[in-house]
């Protein structure tokens, strides 16, 4: 077993470090603060390929392998936890359209998106689904060498940004899940309309609704075969769950080193507050916990570029990772005391936004459910 990282590896997640602390800690607050989308720093991890990590060489990106990618987004988590969304989505998105799309499509979007200069949402949820992608309803007819779309897509990442979404819509309704495509479907079109949310943290992510009516997109839009796109977008999540316990992962350990600084400094009773163990045993429990998820979520990649089996254990990643690092950076605001509530300290900040990621990708009891029917047996769950 080799636990080591390669050179490659190792430069990659050395520069993002340094971009993360120079580039994107210091905004941070900024987007939050001030309701905006992060635009400049959006064009600055196009410039340096934080937004192309899963883009084919060939379409402007870097075709990393998928441990390299999560260290990647796991550095960058460090400086913005919203600015990795995009890398996510850029993730997802060069996944899923460098395997599946056509030749068009990807000439189109890859490059722009990979440079930064242009956004794909993921449109999957809607308004009466989320964990059961199978059940969505937006319709899509085939008409000569167009496809109709009619429906609505609810929590979408970056849809007030964005320039075009992979939709999923049902083009045999009677087929369930066997029954799903996927298109991409720029946002100018005639009969998109978009709605914004406000969300108690990660506002610079500016999610919101989408609606669809009599929207014609070409057929060469179709992404991958008519009725084969359910598998490949669970297949997709596969990897993108241990690529967000990463981002957790990350935020929660600039987190971590922040209240280390803060609680060296403070003193009570004549003493730095570090000294009790109140304070230290939860920053030692903590480490313990974060070092066990990085190396699930880093062996979950390993699988993944290996060809190997991973379902069950993405599950795990998505399921235990945010949710752990939700609990440590609470016990660090409350380490900071009162200040610790205030906008004062980026801590307040890191808790509402990582907290968005127990729900995103999939919730909780439905990643249990993946793991028990690993465990026990489908049959048995």
């Amino acid at each position: 077993m080799d636990f080591a990282l390669s050179d490659e590896q190792q430069m990659v997640a050395d520069s993002i470090r340094a971009f993360a602390d120079n580039d994107l800690l210091p905004k941070y607050a900024y987007w939050d603060r001030n309701d905006e989308f992060p635009k400049e720093q959006w064009a600055r991890m196009g410039a340096i390929g934080l937004l192309g990590l899963r883009v084919p060489e060939a379409y402007g990106g870097q075709e990393f392998d998928c441990v390299t990618a999560g260290l990647a987004i796991e550095q960058a988590a460090r400086g913005d936890f919203n600015c990795c969304y995009g890398i996510l989505n850029c993730c997802f998105a060069g996944d899923l359209l460098g395997k599946h799309a056509s030749e068009s499509v990807k000439k189109a979007w890859l490059p722009p998106m990979a440079a930064g200069e242009k956004v794909v949402c993921v449109c999957l949820t809607e308004p009466h689904c989320g964990s059961d992608a199978a059940a969505i309803r937006t319709r899509a007819v085939r008409k000569g060498d167009k496809y109709i779309l009619n429906g609505e897509k609810s929590a979408i990442t970056l849809l007030m940004v964005g320039n075009a979404g992979i939709v999923f819509a049902k083009t045999d309704p009677d087929a369930g899940a066997k029954g799903v495509s996927a298109f991409l479907v720029p946002f100018d079109s005639p009969g998109v309309t978009r709605h914004p949310y406000s969300d108690m943290g990660a506002r610079g992510i500016v999610r919101g609704s989408m609606f669809l009516e009599d929207v014609e997109v070409p057929a060469e839009n179709l992404i991958g075969p008519e009725n084969g796109a359910f598998s490949r977008v669970m297949q997709t999540f596969e990897y993108t769950r241990a690529l967000i316990g990463l981002m957790c992962l990350g935020a929660a350990q600039q987190t971590i080193e922040e209240t280390v600084e803060y609680v060296k400094q403070r003193t009570a009773f004549g003493q730095p507050i570090s000294k009790n163990q109140g304070v230290s045993f939860p920053i030692a429990e903590w480490s313990t916990r974060m070092e066990m998820a990085r190396w699930l979520c880093l062996r979950t990649l390993w699988l993944r570029d290996n060809e190997l089996p991973h379902n069950k254990e993405a599950a795990m990643c998505k399921w235990a990772v945010p949710e752990m690092c939700v609990g440590a950076i609470q016990d660090c605001m409350v380490l900071h005391g009162h200040y610790g509530y205030t906008k004062d300290y980026p801590v307040e900040q890191r808790l509402r936004d990582v907290a968005g990621q127990l729900i995103a990708d999939g919730a909780p009891q439905i990643q249990k459910m993946i793991i028990a029917r690993s465990v026990i047996g489908r049959e048995f769950v």
